[in-house]
């Protein structure tokens, strides 16, 4: 049985082996570049993790956790996450995202990356500690390539 505060989701949090489309923050206007092997090992540090979703869907909003990371798997250059919103806890939140559910992406929020070269053009990160991703408008993501899917809504 479904829990009735439980909204299923699945996205695509990043690209492995490719570089970000724009700067992350805190990566001091760099592109970023998360190596496989770098979000394999880490892959274990999602599980848990909070998700959260600002009512515009224009950035991170950390502090205000709406779910829960249950599942990380690497697909060919996909890195997927499977959990859930807290479906009455954020209905509007909800309400919001399926509205325009094709314009939703995600973004990783990380803690103790490794970058190879702090001089070059696009940080390579061959070592990270994931705490946590975002749900936000896919425009405003690192990646463009992620994406956000309610599932059995």
């Amino acid at each position: 049985m479904n829990h009735p505060n439980k909204a299923p989701f699945k996205g695509v949090l990043a690209r492995i082996d490719e570089p970000s489309n724009k700067p992350p923050s805190g990566a001091r206007g760099h592109k970023v570049l998360l190596t496989h092997a770098a979000a394999d090992k880490a892959l274990p540090t999602l599980i848990g993790m909070g998700v959260n979703v600002s009512s515009e869907g224009q950035m991170h909003f950390a502090s205000g956790k709406n779910g829960v990371i249950e599942r990380a798997e690497i697909i060919g250059k996909d890195l997927f996450v499977w959990g859930y919103l807290f479906k009455k806890d954020c209905a509007q939140v909800i309400r919001t995202i399926q509205a325009s559910a094709e314009e939703w992406g995600m973004s990783y929020e990380m803690h103790d990356a490794h970058v190879i070269d702090m001089r070059a053009e696009v940080y390579v990160i061959d070592h990270v500690t994931f705490t946590g991703a975002a749900v936000l408008l896919r425009e405003k993501a690192a990646y463009l390539k992620t994406s956000f899917v309610l599932l059995g809504e």
